[in-house]
């Protein structure tokens, strides 16, 4: 039996190793699919801000609609904004990939697999990290991809953020702390300068929302596995007692 255990151990091993990799990231967040409302925000962020360039080619509006519980008519009335796409297809953008790579330099990403490959701590801490520079092209830089081409969309809800001079508690290299208050002097605090309509909890709470959405778009399936494990297990419960009941039968003659 301890054979059976040490090999199931190293066999996951290297997937605990993976899931702890990758550079650290400011934010962190826990995707919750049981919460329908965050779910069904996130699209609607989602398909207002960001799907004008990044496409979901892997996703349905129909399927989306069914398992987030958005009547059709809603969709095609407030989340189908092109005349060339129906209820039934796919999410396709409407940038053209050749106006885009000249424009940005590169085609926005398809972020149907996105959070399966950065996480949704990185997402979320993206979404979370632009910030004024006017050396840029775009006018934004990003705290967790520097010198990044996308501009902020999402701006109007944010608002204007920029880099300002703070105290924080975190060690800062090559800096000691100030011997009175024990803290340190960052100049790398994200700070809101010019309020968008959203409050900075709330803009937090819908950035959420968006990157919950995206954690089910890279598996939608689970969605559906986490509704079925409770029945899984109910009936490994009643095999389980019905198997010792059969197995004490058997053994009653033997012993």
């Amino acid at each position: 039996m301890k054979k059976y255990l040490f090999g199931l151990l190293f066999a996951l091993a290297p997937v605990t190793a993976m899931a702890a990799g990758g550079a650290s990231v400011p934010h962190s967040m826990d995707p919750d699919l049981q919460d329908q409302a965050s779910l069904q925000n996130g699209m609607k962020l989602y398909v207002n801000y960001c799907m004008g360039c990044h496409s979901l080619e892997h996703q349905r509006f129909s399927r989306a609609a069914e398992d987030l519980g958005i009547p059709q008519d809603l969709v095609e009335e407030n989340l189908i904004f092109s005349p060339d796409l129906a209820y039934n297809d796919q999410m396709h953008n409407a940038m053209d990939s050749g106006n885009a790579e000249s424009w940005f330099g590169a085609p926005p990403p398809d972020l149907t697999l996105e959070a399966r490959l950065r996480g949704t701590d990185w997402i979320y801490s993206y979404l979370l990290g632009f910030y004024k520079d006017p050396s840029r092209p775009t006018g934004v830089n990003n705290t967790v991809f520097d010198l990044v081409a996308m501009p902020n969309v999402l701006e109007p809800l944010q608002g204007v953020q920029e880099l300002v001079c703070a105290e924080t508690d975190h060690p800062v290299e090559g800096q000691e702390p100030d011997a009175l208050s024990g803290k340190y002097q960052s100049c790398n605090v994200l700070q809101v300068t010019e309020p968008g309509r959203l409050e900075p909890a709330e803009f937090e709470e819908a950035m959420y929302d968006l990157t919950n959405f995206l954690a089910y778009v890279g598996e939608p399936s689970k969605l559906q596995a986490q509704a079925l494990a409770p029945k899984v297990l109910i009936f490994i419960f009643i095999f389980g007692v019905i198997a010792y009941l059969l197995k004490r039968e058997y053994w009653r003659d033997i012993h």
